[in-house]
């Protein structure tokens, strides 16, 4: 094997498990950590500016009797501003993803060709495949939102009455009550999560099939359900490793704007009746959203990874690639022909991304890609 070839630099095929796969990923990540930030700044700064102008304005209407307020402006206020915060969580979220699944073509290829992360074609993928993305971010979005709550609501109902039932039948003996309490509780939560991670992995790579093979909407849904059979184990270590980073980062940042803000007389009790200063408010927004921007990049490239490794798992891919280092492309199949050894990883279907001989056939290529 050619140990200068651009795939083998930039990725070693083999399977990942899942402390593999974070590690892989946050070493991609700080590689070219300003080449994924400038990806995902666009719609997480707009969606920032969005939030600052919903909340004076929420101010504006709610707030106007000076540095005070009363119980029922507060909550007036609250809800006002949660719903425009939903609204827009919403839309951010799915312009997010709708750039992670631009950045996954572009990512793929670095991997296996060498080809430099950019800004510029990141967009232009989103951009060719706009409304694909756009339908398949909001239906993964939703989707999701309604089993998370669902899953995790059900969970917590779940955990406390393991507890109480622990407590009342353990009464009498209440240093064991407390230690089953627990455990029981913890197991409920764990279950829960796997629950989620088990239903949210089967939509995790739509779109990258949408983006890499050239895929619609619904096929990629398929795609990814037939891909994603075994993964929730490194699916559910990649999403908590974000989540745990994203609220370490929060926290890093949140307890200096806290003591600040305490040090400056800043009363930030829930219906204290002072009004929180703008200042706060606008610096609580941006550094959440700045938590997004460096960490969104990490869950991209874990899913591209996970992607890939996927395929070199149920499709042979390592086996491929060294057969295209050894013998060359693969060659051109007519889209009427059907081959029984055709290669687990080409398509015969046309797609926007596969490039065509003189006669009109698709040629195949690596990953679907051109």
């Amino acid at each position: 094997m050619d140990n200068n070839s651009p795939s083998h630099t930039q990725l070693s095929i083999v399977p990942l498990g899942a402390g593999d796969l974070i590690d892989r990923a946050v070493r991609f990540y700080r590689k070219n950590l300003v080449a994924f930030i400038l990806m995902a700044a666009p719609p997480v700064v707009v969606g920032t500016l969005v939030s600052v102008g919903w909340m004076y304005l929420s101010r504006s209407i709610f707030y106007v009797g000076g540095s005070t307020y009363t119980v029922e402006e507060s909550a007036a206020h609250l809800l006002f501003g949660w719903l425009g915060s939903f609204v827009i969580w919403f839309t951010e979220a799915v312009a997010i993803l709708m750039v992670m699944g631009g950045a996954s073509r572009n990512f793929v290829r670095h991997l296996l060709f060498g080809e430099p992360l950019s800004f510029r074609d990141t967009y232009r993928n989103t951009r060719e495949r706009f409304f694909g993305l756009l339908a398949a971010s909001i239906l993964i979005v939703s989707i999701l939102g309604i089993v998370a709550f669902f899953i995790f609501y059900f969970g917590l109902l779940a955990a406390v009455l393991v507890v109480t039932l622990v407590n009342l039948v353990l009464a009498v003996i209440p240093p064991v009550a407390i230690v089953v309490s627990i455990f029981g509780g913890v197991a409920v939560i764990l279950a829960t999560y796997w629950l989620f991670c088990l239903l949210a992995s089967r939509v995790a790579y739509v779109p990258q099939v949408m983006l890499v093979e050239g895929q619609g909407v619904f096929a990629a849904i398929g795609r990814s359900m037939s891909l994603a059979s075994g993964n929730v184990k490194r699916f559910a270590a990649l999403l908590i490793f974000t989540v745990v980073a994203t609220y370490s980062a929060l926290a890093i940042l949140y307890i200096p704007l806290g003591w600040y803000a305490r040090y400056s007389g800043v009363d930030l009790t829930p219906f204290s009746g002072q009004l929180t200063p703008a200042w706060y408010e606008i610096a609580s927004q941006l550094l959440s959203q700045a938590s997004v921007i460096l960490l969104a990049p990490v869950w991209m490239v874990g899913l591209c990874l996970l992607y890939v490794d996927e395929r070199v798992r149920h499709e042979g891919y390592d086996i491929e690639l060294m057969a295209a280092r050894r013998l060359g492309d693969i060659p051109t199949v007519p889209q009427s022909y059907v081959n029984p050894l055709q290669p687990a990883l080409g398509s015969t279907e046309p797609t926007p991304y596969a490039s065509t001989d003189p006669a009109g056939s698709p040629s195949l290529t690596t990953l679907g890609l051109k």
